[in-house]
């Protein structure tokens, strides 16, 4: 009976259900390089825990069955063996010395022509760039396929087949997943040398082929050098896409890369570290605030009360109507909504929670996210048609009637949350806003205090990850083997981990919104300024983008230092694009970079106080005194 795997289709149906309400969309690439049948093995990213797997079976093309490595031991119990097995886990004996031994179910797996789906990562994580990928998948394929020689098997070989999970925010509820498969890995170029008896040449062949899979993962991937790069590149992206869905996801790794090389290219402009420092600003504010560019470009606020308007604060009574005005609009289709959202408030609440259990492991919230909230579906969903068949008689007619209303709140609920959800964000952010610009400005946080919500927060090291093993995931390197940094990029700070609570609107609201207007201002000077400094100005390249849109210089040979001289020597290679180009490829992207430097006309004066006297506020120490952009970027350059 386990041969019908019944216990992975029951699973992967509610991952199913699971992930379609967690997610706005997941969007699967390159579906066409995955074969209907014979034997294959999927080696994907794993950056979510248990979401990742999720994903990976459910979108899997042809829905075909992935088989996961387990530990042997644990298929000692007949029970346990039986559920292990109807799920799609195959044993992996650890403590065997012999790789055959090793690797038995999996070619057991293979032979019978089944898909096998391993992490070769070793483990979840959240870095910067794919930090590590481990020689097991490798060493599986290439035994499987020496076992299939020796055996006479026929049909086709094993193939490798990359994917790469990316995710727009990986714990953020109703972002979306792209799920894109690389072109299949033949064992062809790899047998010979691992069919050797020569010493050290079977690593030296598993050594190759896993840098093939690396080189896969990383091309369909983000990497950048640092956190920092990292955090700018998406501060960028959210200033030229304003709103979050305007992103084709067919393009979003493309276009996130791009930007993580621009700001990889440390000499790009005279003033580069003047623009990170803003986008870097605003983003840990937004991080410390819980709020989203997207959301603040798009809330109901009268032009006054932006920094995009140099006169003084309007009334607070015409200020307020407006406020009112639109939050009315926005609340006119909750009473449509108000029975789904009720019915669903546990799920929202349990969700909740389960983040608050790892608010510093950022892998993890999506997982406790969708599992608590899956759970409390599986008490209300079963409760709610009860409660409604009782109303019924417990008739067989309303029985139908009662699955059939469930089911329909449910569809309805996750056809609409996504319009509700960010009209009650905007509301709830509108308020805020208004709430921190009417305070008055003694109230303002001083600029000591301030500082500990200018720098973003950065996720705790994992454990088992190797940070000194070198990699080809940074921009610039060679996409051939695996290569340190690029000289003028340094490896990710420290890890500085904080608990910071939230602090009050009405203290770091002006704050907020000063610093996005400098960060705008910022970022359309740098932009401008690339785009007039001439056909020979180039900046960092990823090597997979630098053969598409630019070129690759490549330096004398080398060998990898950690391969123990079994692999061949190496080319050095670096990418690079030309700066007019990549601000030609954002725009025909659909970046708004014509509008950037229009969004700000004028510096912003937020002269009004309370009781008006703003005069008296400016005496006091503490208060910010508010430099205009084009004077303060002037200073910080000379």
């Amino acid at each position: 009976m386990s041969d019908s795997k019944v216990l992975h289709l029951v699973i992967r149906r509610i991952a199913d259900w699971s992930l379609w309400s967690f997610f706005t969309e997941v969007r699967v690439i390159g579906g066409e390089h995955v074969p209907l049948d014979g034997p294959i093995i999927v080696t994907a990213t794993h950056h979510n825990m248990m979401i990742d797997p999720a994903i990976l079976s459910s979108s899997f093309p042809h829905r075909r069955v992935l088989h996961y490595w387990s530990k042997a031991s644990l298929f000692a119990n007949p029970v346990l063996s039986w559920v292990l097995h109807s799920s799609g886990n195959i044993p992996v004996d650890r403590k065997s010395k012999n790789r055959q031994d090793l690797f038995r179910g999996t070619i057991e797996a293979l032979a019978r022509g089944d898909a096998v789906a391993l992490f070769p990562e070793g483990t979840s994580y959240t870095e910067p760039r794919i930090m590590q990928v481990k020689d097991g998948a490798a060493w599986a394929a290439l035994e499987y396929t020496k076992w299939a020689a020796e055996n006479g098997v026929k049909g086709p070989g094993v193939r490798i087949i990359p994917a790469a999970i990316v995710y727009t925010n990986k714990s953020k509820y109703r972002s979306s997943v792209i799920v894109k498969f690389g072109e299949p890995v033949s064992m062809d170029e790899y047998k010979e040398q691992f069919f050797s008896d020569l010493e050290g040449a079977p690593r030296a062949a598993a050594k190759r082929l896993t840098g093939a899979i690396e080189r896969e993962l990383v091309e369909a991937t983000i990497n950048a050098p640092d956190w920092d790069t990292l955090y700018s590149a998406r501060m960028a992206r959210d200033l030229l896409w304003e709103d979050e869905r305007s992103i084709d996801l067919e393009e979003f790794v493309t276009i996130s890369q791009t930007l993580v090389d621009l700001f990889s290219t440390t000499d790009a402009t005279a003033n580069f570290s003047t623009v990170r420092r803003h986008l870097l600003g605003y983003y840990s504010l937004l991080q410390s605030t819980n709020l989203t560019n997207s959301v603040l470009s798009s809330l109901p606020l009268p032009p006054m009360l932006s920094p995009s308007h140099p006169t003084p604060l309007p009334s607070r009574l015409l200020t307020l109507s407006v406020l009112i005005r639109d939050t009315l609009v926005a609340l006119t289709r909750l009473p449509f909504f108000l029975i789904p959202l009720l019915l669903h408030t546990p799920v929202y609440v349990m969700g909740r929670i389960g983040a608050r259990l790892v608010e510093h492991e950022e892998e993890t919230q999506a997982q406790n996210k969708a599992v608590f909230g899956l759970l409390s579906c599986m008490m209300i969903y079963p409760a709610t048609f009860w409660a409604l068949w009782a109303m019924l008689w417990y008739t067989g007619f309303g029985a139908l009637v009662a699955a059939f209303t469930v089911w329909a709140f449910a569809y309805y609920h996750n056809r609409l949350i996504n319009d509700i959800y960010m009209n009650l964000k905007r509301v709830i952010a509108a308020w805020r806003v208004l709430v921190g610009v009417w305070a008055p400005r003694r109230w303002e946080l001083s600029l000591s205090a301030l500082s500990q919500y200018t720098t973003p927060l950065v996720p705790p090291e994992n454990p088992w990850i190797d940070k000194n093993r070198p990699n080809s995931s940074t921009p610039g390197a060679s996409s051939g083997t695996l290569h340190s940094l690029p000289v003028q990029i340094t490896d990710e700070p420290p890890v500085r981990i904080a608990s910071r609570r939230r602090p009050s609107s009405r203290r770091i609201m002006r704050h907020l919104l000063r610093a996005r207007g400098e960060a705008v201002k910022a970022l359309a000077e740098f932009l401008t300024t690339l785009e007039a400094s001439g056909e020979e100005k180039s900046v960092i390249a990823s090597i997979h983008l630098a053969k598409r849109f630019g070129w690759v210089e490549e330096n004398s040979p080398t060998s990898l230092a950690d391969d123990g001289g079994d692999s061949d020597p190496v080319t050095d290679a670096r990418g690079y694009r030309r700066a007019r180009e990549v601000i030609a490829f954002l725009r025909s992207r659909g970046a708004k970079i014509a509008t950037l430097d229009r969004k700000i006309e004028g510096d912003w004066a937020l002269s009004s106080d309370e009781d008006g006297t703003a005069g008296e506020s400016e005496k006091d120490e503490e208060d910010l005194v508010w430099v205009p952009s084009s004077t303060s970027l002037k200073q910080e350059d000379d």
